[in-house]
């Protein structure tokens, strides 16, 4: 049976709001459409115990509390207020951050904003797994460190971070630990104390919540974490972030949250089946394969492969009935091959001609077996007009062929 067409497979890059959640937010839009600041009428009163309880239902998914949550728009904004900020408030300590080239733009492109004007970053590189050696964090680290910023898991290839080791390194030397975690929440567990994270972003519409909605958990003990807002205007979220609060998506966001605290269990294993299902089927299927990243060390739903002797642009226009991204950069507009990719020691070529699978909540097995079926019928087809194929089948080493220009 032909499941429902196009499948979607891109749940990296946003998941589908659950009915559950859409159910949650509904009253706010409309019955319930009071100002989580005006205290002077009960829908107000209502708004801000819904800010209440959904702010609980963050804190509880990663084992914080209540007051070390501030929502904002997105992990976007989370990572800006939480670099910016630490950056701004601890300036008089040292002018000295740690991240890794393999971090999503939001870190990247704040860190690279920061360094133009006079902060030292200090850029470290990663493994052919996108694994971090901690031996070399440990030696970056120096009595002007005031930050170190590293993601839990890669958007692009769902390798995972030693975030705890990270963590007790961080506090065994005095530095602050911003950990974005988009990715990780609700597919790995999250625990701030245990990792000894002092400040976590995440957002809503990674996991089945609404987009334009996120949040910053700051520590507030052990160590006390302060941060220098970087929106002012009216004290909202106890000074940390001004602006009327965003009440349905915050709803949304805390509904999501306490949906995973009751089903991350069912939700890991079920991705995890669908990814290997989909992962052995290519394995069985095809040849010159990679897998990119680390196979041990992963998200149970993200399967990042490169498919060898096959143009990536082509491929994805031969599968056209799955949704996926191909290793272009994160900013999908972009020819270039990912930065994260090539960060891992992948060729032009094969960082082209990869592309990311992730599955998610509302996925099934008959829709992994139509999009193998699908990939596999699709790169042998391009593989039988390729003269590079049939070099490599023959044993020739390409990359010695001596080409002729002329």
């Amino acid at each position: 049976m032909t499941p429902k067409l196009p499948i979607y497979m891109d749940n990296s890059a946003t998941t589908a709001c659950d009915p559950r959640v859409v159910e949650a937010m509904l009253p706010y839009f409309t019955e319930r459409a009071g100002n989580a600041a005006s205290r002077s009428h009960s829908f107000g009163w209502a708004a801000e115990e819904a800010v209440n309880t959904a702010r609980h239902q963050v804190a509880q998914l990663i084992g914080a509390s209540a007051k070390e949550i501030t929502f904002t728009s997105g992990a976007t904004e989370s990572d800006n207020l939480a670099i910016k900020g630490i950056v701004e408030m601890y300036h008089k300590k040292g002018n000295h951050v740690i991240t890794c080239q393999t971090e999503h733009k939001a870190v990247i492109d704040t860190c690279k904003h920061l360094e133009s004007n006079g902060l030292e970053v200090t850029w470290l590189g990663v493994d052919d797994e996108g694994r971090l050696d901690l031996a070399a964090l440990e030696s970056a680290i120096t009595d002007r460190t005031i930050l170190v910023t590293l993601m839990a898991a890669n958007n692009e290839t769902g390798t995972l971070h030693q975030v705890a080791d990270i963590g007790h390194l961080c506090h065994d030397k005095g530095v602050i630990f911003h950990c974005d975690a988009t990715q990780a929440i609700g597919r790995i567990p999250i625990d701030v104390d245990a990792m000894q994270i002092d400040l976590l972003s995440m957002s809503a519409h990674k996991i089945y919540g609404p987009k334009g909605i996120g949040a910053l958990y700051v520590r507030r003990r052990n160590p006390r974490v302060r941060v220098t807002p970087m929106i002012d205007g009216g004290g909202h979220e106890r000074g940390m972030r001004s602006g009327t609060l965003n009440v349905t998506g915050i709803v949304g966001l805390g509904k999501a949250c306490a949906i995973l605290n009751d089903e991350m269990g069912k939700d890991v294993e079920h991705a995890r089946t669908l990814r290997d299902a989909l992962e052995a089927r290519f394995r069985a299927g095809l040849d010159h394969l990679r897998i990119n990243g680390s196979v041990e060390h992963r998200l149970p739903n993200v399967l990042n492969i490169s498919f060898g002797y096959v143009e990536g642009e082509s491929l994805l226009m031969g599968i056209k009935d799955v949704a996926v991204p191909s290793g272009s950069a994160c900013t999908s507009a972009s020819l270039e091959p990912s930065y994260v990719l090539r960060a891992l020691g992948l060729d032009d070529d094969l960082a082209h001609n990869s592309i990311r699978f992730s599955v998610g909540r509302f996925n099934s097995i008959e829709e992994v077996d139509y999009a193998a079926d699908l990939v596999i019928d699709a790169v042998k087809r391009l593989r039988d007009m390729s003269p590079l194929y049939e070099m490599a089948l023959e044993g020739i080493d390409l990359k010695s062929v001596q080409w002729d220009v002329h």
